[in-house]
Parts: C-alpha cells; structure tokens; sequence
C-alpha cells in the first residue's frame, strides 16, 4: 500500500473532487428523497437528512483520509493552512475540486431525480435541494448557525481523526466523524440545514441557477453568501482552538 506522501497531487485532487461529490450525492440526495413529490421518501423527516449527511462525510472520509486527508470543505482546507498545518500552495486546487465535485454531485442528483423535479410545485422545496435556507430568514440567525456548526465540525473532526486512541483504527476514527456530521445537522439543522461547508451550498446553488428546472424560482443569492462567510469564519475558529488545545 501506498504512503500518504507517495500520491500525486493529481491523486489527490481527484481524491477531493470524488469526495465532495459523494457528500453531495448522499446529503442532497436525501434531501431530494424527502421534498421532492413523488420520490419514496417524500416527507420521511428530517433525522432521514441527518443520516444522509453523517453518511456522506463518513464515507469519503472512510475512502480518501490517507491520501488527501478528505477534506471535502475549503473551511477545513483554508482553516488548516492558515493555522500551519498545510501549505497555502495546496488550497487553490483543493478548493476548485471541491467545488467541481459538489457541482458535479449535485448535477448527478437532478439527473437521476428529474421527474420527481417536475412534480414539486413549491420552490424551497426545490432550492433546499440544492443550497441552504434560513428557516427564519434572517442573515444574523444564518451566520450565528453556521460559524457555531463549523467550528464544532473543524475542531472535533480534527480531535477525533489525530486522537492518540485512534492510530491504528483510522475506519473507527472515520465514523467517528460520521456520527459528528450526523449530530451536528440534527442539532443545528432546524435555522438553516446546515451548510457547514462554503462547496456544499455554493457549488449546487450555481448549479440552480444555471439548470432549467420547473418551478424552481430564484436562487436567493441575497442569503447565498452567509453559508459562504460563516463557515470559513467557523472554520478558522474552530482549527485555531484544535491548534491551540491538541495540535
């Protein structure tokens, strides 16, 4: 087996954009599978959705955390660049595959749920399953909810993946984080989703804007930039008190 420093940095782009696009497929699928009219799911509730996430970090993780670390969020990646822990010359790609991966996902979610699409009449049904809307549409409630998710995210997924406990068991550390992502969207899920990942709500809300779909209304680019701000603010917060604390 191949070390961690012996992938090219090809391998590892490619590792990004596969993983972010798994995230998406999964947490955005499941979101389709319940607000979208028709589909089985339809109004299976939203610990469904939390499940959905929780598994669509694990397994990415599961997958590529020994090749490129998984980051699968440009608020891990900048986080952990600007905390030291990576080179600045790694986030420009890093943060461009992510992004193609959850466009890329995202496509993939409306091409196997088009019909499904063209039964939905409500808009936000459509939009949510693409980008995140605050519940009470307020930007401060937005940005409150997701600088506190993202640090949570950054810091514990951290701890959890370099935890002494875990060095010879990377798939239990790999759940871990799982389960992370599975509670965070539980609990904090209710203001606005959550995005926690600036290519998770961006990438699919370009794609929105950019797909012809039935019924989908607009994109609400006013709100698009709190699950973009918060998150890298978040993000850096929350590798700043893992660097400070554990690292």
């Amino acid at each position: 087996m191949a070390r961690v420093d012996e992938y090219s940095f090809a391998v590892k782009l490619t590792c990004e954009f596969i993983g972010t696009a798994i995230l998406v497929i999964l947490g955005n699928g499941t979101v389709a599978n319940v607000h979208l009219r028709g589909s089985k799911g339809y109004h299976a509730g939203w610990s469904l959705i939390a499940m959905g996430y929780g598994l669509g970090v694990m397994i990415p993780v599961m997958m590529f955390a020994g090749v490129s670390g998984a980051q699968i969020n440009p608020a891990m990646t900048i986080g952990l660049a600007a905390l030291g822990h990576q080179a600045w010359s790694v986030v420009p790609g890093y943060v461009a595959a992510q992004m193609l991966g959850a466009m890329a996902g995202q496509v993939a979610i409306v091409t196997t749920h088009k019909p499904y699409y063209d039964r939905t009449e409500d808009p936000e049904d459509i939009l949510a399953t693409f980008s995140t809307i605050n519940a009470a549409h307020s930007r401060w409630n937005g940005l409150a909810n997701e600088f506190l998710g993202t640090m949570i995210l950054t810091s514990a997924a951290l701890s959890i993946l370099n935890s002494p406990g875990f060095d010879h068991e990377p798939g239990a550390a790999s759940i871990g984080v799982g389960f992370l992502v599975w509670g965070l969207v539980a609990g904090l899920g209710g203001p606005t989703g959550p995005a926690l990942n600036p290519a998770r709500d961006l990438g699919p809300r370009l794609v929105h804007a950019l797909l012809p779909l039935k019924n989908k209304g607009g994109s609400e680019w006013d709100y698009a930039w709190v699950p973009v701000v918060a998150p890298l603010a978040g993000g850096l917060v929350g590798v700043a008190g893992y660097t400070w604390l554990l690292g």
